[in-house]
């Protein structure tokens, strides 16, 4: 018999699929290692030489998607932590620094957007 755990975890699994392909969900397995390369780390706390998975800045359940850019690599620790809460209120709280990881965030956007359109990348 399964527990009432298992089962509401299974519910909000099911949940999360639904949302996830009822979005247009764009990011391509080479921008994916891209932006891991452009980052070098976890997005959030810096950390080198641990898994980083994808990170949606905008949560999937607030209506975010799987897009270069609104996903960033981050170690699995941060994800945790981070869960579905807005990126700079959760660095806010965990006392992280948020103007510089917008910085980064507008440069490794511009690159990854200059690399694939290099007119993209150039002051006017």
């Amino acid at each position: 018999m399964a527990t009432r755990s298992t089962t509401r975890a299974n519910r909000y699994a099911k949940r999360r699929r639904k949302r996830v392909a009822a979005r247009d969900n764009d990011l391509t397995d080479a921008q994916w290692l891209a932006l891991q390369e452009a980052w070098g780390g976890c997005a959030y706390c810096g950390a080198v030489g641990v898994a980083l998975q994808r990170d949606c800045m905008l949560a999937i359940s607030r209506g975010g998607r799987y897009t270069v850019a609104n996903v960033v690599p981050c170690c699995g620790s941060c994800n945790a932590s981070k869960c579905n809460s807005e990126v700079t209120t959760w660095m806010r709280r965990k006392k992280l620094d948020e103007k510089a990881f917008l910085v980064r965030q507008f440069e490794v956007s511009r690159a990854l957007a200059a690399a694939v359109d290099p007119a993209a990348g150039q002051d006017e």
